[in-house]
């Protein structure tokens, strides 16, 4: 008996096959990845969640922030709104919209709701930015204990919206915390309700997703059951199994697993996934952190999906550190709009770069920037052997700041530009390997991109420095901009 075929999945798929005419698409996002990057207005403010570090989480909220980021403002390199959390101990982590281009022929949709999922309350937040773009507001709380009911799934992360109108979720485990059961939620577009999980076949470990309708696909990662990464790092929990090194492909008509890829030793903790943004692309990548490669994930002739290991960042021999191998942990990945360019973090190096990707499978390294890492020359980490530095890299300072912790999060602007970046991965992972960043905060920077040939400048005049909050210091994560950008948005 042929398996059934999910309606909201198809309506997706058909909008990918009969594209509305641009003079008709007059919903949220822009019509192309081009016309976002070539007629999308200048971002003006960003929202980003703020965590309280581990010795503040039983008394002080998390709070998603508006940091104004436009040079002609008088507010300009300032957080101008808090939106406090009503609960303790959530764990704000990333985010996503109700609408984007994936709904851009729709003029009854509007980009109006940021969904923040809490990874370690399993709470969801529905923010409303439409009412007052600059002061975000509480529209909806999808409390944890619906959440594990309806789906019996805990640690929601990566929110998408889709094209029927719903919005997806990936969560990373069970509700336990364990790694029994993994998939993915999905949210009425209209009233926030939960309304089922979208996967027909169960997975054991989930993470990061990317869509193309077009192809009838999605690929999913794999980060680690979450009573293992809720406590920090131990490499004993890699070799007992409770990490990942798989990419998970699925049929997104029918919502089945129809394919494994075991990645080996060269995709430990593949976390962040990244379709090229054409949405005809039958290719893309995922940074794989414990590893530090970048993979490049293909269709093949047959019609079934291969990998291939395109780029390593070399660990380096240490002392006076907690191993004798430092590795780059390639944290977060992103492509920019015209998939020209390659951007990742390392998040223990302690450098961003941004690779041509015109040749797919041979990225050339064309910009380069060192934020801080754990082997800066006055880290007390003397580095023994290093493939790719003659030296360790100085430390930085920001109008008079010493930058605690490593980039971490990356987003693009629209035009490929500007580059932001936080610093904090996850709370226990940030106390275990950046102490001092968890006593002074975090840090938002920005990056001046050169799109043309390569490179990356930092730029000195703008500094959110989290250390000096009103309420104390916290840490920054995934950022986001009320018109869409290069992670939120995927086109049909």
């Amino acid at each position: 008996m042929a398996s059934p075929v999910d309606v909201d999945s198809v309506t997706d798929r058909l909008k990918a096959l009969a594209p509305a005419l641009c003079s008709q698409c007059t919903g949220p996002g822009y019509a192309s990845p081009r016309d976002a990057m070539f007629n999308g207005p200048r971002e003006k403010i960003t929202y980003l969640p703020c965590i309280q570090p581990p010795h503040m989480k039983k008394t002080k909220a998390d709070y998603l922030a508006t940091v104004d980021v436009d040079p002609s403002s008088p507010t300009y390199s300032k957080v101008i709104h808090r939106l406090m959390m009503p609960y303790l101990e959530d764990e704000l982590h990333h985010s996503g919209w109700n609408a984007c281009s994936s709904c851009h022929d729709d003029p009854s949709r509007a980009r109006n709701r940021l969904i923040l999922p809490a990874i370690n309350s399993d709470r969801l937040y529905i923010i409303d930015v439409g009412t007052d773009p600059r002061a975000p507001r509480f529209h909806k709380i999808v409390e944890p204990q619906e959440v594990h009911k309806v789906t019996g799934m805990g640690a929601p992360h990566t929110t998408h919206c889709l094209g029927s109108g719903d919005i997806m979720i990936s969560c990373i485990g069970d509700v336990e915390g364990g790694h029994t059961k993994s998939g993915f939620l999905l949210l009425d577009g209209q009233d926030f309700s939960l309304k089922e999980n979208w996967e027909k076949s169960h997975i054991t470990m989930g993470y990061d997703f990317w869509y193309q309708p077009r192809h009838n696909v999605m690929i999913s990662t794999e980060w680690g059951a979450p009573r293992a990464w809720r406590n920090g790092f131990k490499l004993d929990d890699v070799e007992n199994g409770l990490y990942g090194r798989r990419l998970y492909v699925w049929d997104w008509d029918k919502r089945t697993l129809k394919q494994t890829m075991e990645l080996g030793e060269d995709g430990m903790i593949p976390l962040e996934i990244r379709f090229l943004h054409d949405p005809s692309a039958t290719e893309g990548y995922v940074g794989c952190a414990l590893s530090s490669t970048i993979i490049r994930f293909f269709r093949t002739a047959k019609g079934d999906w291969d990998h291939e290991t395109v780029i390593r960042i070399p660990s380096k021999k240490v002392e006076g550190w907690a191993l004798p191998d430092m590795p780059g942990l390639i944290t977060d990945i992103l492509v920019s709009l015209d998939d020209r360019f390659l951007y990742f973090s390392n998040w223990l190096h302690g450098d961003i770069r941004q690779y041509d990707i015109s040749d797919r499978k041979h990225p050339k390294l064309v910009g380069q920037v060192f934020l801080g890492g754990s082997c800066q020359s006055d880290s007390g980490v003397k580095v023994t052997e290093d493939k790719e530095l003659s030296s360790q890299p100085a430390p930085v300072f920001v109008q008079g700041k010493r930058l605690e912790g490593s980039p971490q999060m990356i987003q693009l602007s629209l035009d490929g530009k500007r580059l932001y970046v936080t610093n904090s991965l996850f709370t226990a992972w940030d106390e275990q390997f950046y102490p001092e960043m968890c006593k002074k905060g975090g840090w938002m920077l920005q990056i001046d991109v050169n799109n043309d040939k390569g490179g990356l400048k930092l730029n000195d005049k703008f500094l959110i420095d989290f250390g000096d909050e009103p309420f104390g210091p916290v840490l920054g994560h995934e950022i986001r901009y009320p018109g869409g950008d290069c992670t939120s948005d995927i086109w049909l």
